[in-house]
């Protein structure tokens, strides 16, 4: 009786412990699915902001159809979820993307440029466990569009 009861109580300690091997991977893919979906939305926001500014005219303190002038202010630049900044040039890799505020807030799209985007570097490690988890969005005259880099 005394092993029979040895072995139910490891075989009881490895139950728990994959029990909770399998809860912990489950919560940290859970943070950076939630990471990920609060920087869309956040990036989709700010998209909007530059779609609005786009049609604002340069009378109104717009842009006139054109994105030059569009910046970030420092409170947009960063909050719980990540930092965001815009560029003129679309990212390629999610390794590339800095997570530096200082320059996200100062960053000025120059004259003539029809297409900029939003990137953003949220809290939580990605899918390649290196990089931050990444997101951008493309911005235009008609639509704004996420993607995912990590």
């Amino acid at each position: 009786m005394g092993q029979q009861q040895l072995l139910l109580i490891i075989l009881s300690v490895i139950i728990v412990g994959i029990a909770i091997a399998v809860g912990i991977n489950m919560f940290q893919t859970n943070a950076v699915d939630s990471n990920r979906q609060a920087l869309i939305s956040d990036v989709t926001n700010l998209g909007a902001k530059a779609h609005r500014y786009w049609r604002t005219p340069t009378s109104l303190a717009g842009g006139g159809q054109d994105f030059e002038g569009f910046y970030l202010t420092p409170k947009e630049a960063e909050n719980a979820n990540g930092v965001f900044r815009v560029e003129d040039t679309e990212p390629t890799d999610a390794s590339t993307i800095t997570a530096d505020t200082s320059a996200s807030a100062k960053t000025k799209i120059g004259d003539g440029t029809s297409v900029i985007y939003i990137i953003a570097s949220g809290v939580e490690l990605g899918d390649d466990g290196t990089n931050q988890v990444k997101v951008y969005a493309t911005v235009n005259g008609q639509q704004v569009v996420t993607a995912v880099l990590n």
